[in-house]
């Protein structure tokens, strides 16, 4: 398994990029700039495939997790998910 560090380096980048779903993830995300709204959905993409390929790994015997713990886990996060969508809507 591989684990990612990175180091703060930064690069300037021209993209076009949808302004509604930029102004729905700042206020998702309660980011205050687009800079850090898309830093963070991109760690959170990394982290989304990251725990695929996990989850993919699963029952192959090269992690000692298996699918009922990760079910498990996914229930936690859902219920978690929910909580937060609550709150957000107060």
């Amino acid at each position: 398994m591989q684990f990612y560090i990175y180091k703060e380096k930064e690069m300037k980048t021209l993209v076009d990029i949808n302004e509604d779903v930029l102004k729905e993830a700042m206020a998702v995300s309660e980011t205050t700039t687009k800079k850090e709204t898309i830093t963070l959905a991109l760690e959170e993409l990394i982290k989304s495939r990251l725990r695929q390929r996990l989850k993919g790994m699963a029952g192959s015997g090269m992690i000692g997790t298996g699918l009922s713990d990760l079910k498990s886990l996914r229930q936690r996060r859902e219920k978690m998910h929910q909580v937060l969508r609550a709150v957000g809507k107060r």
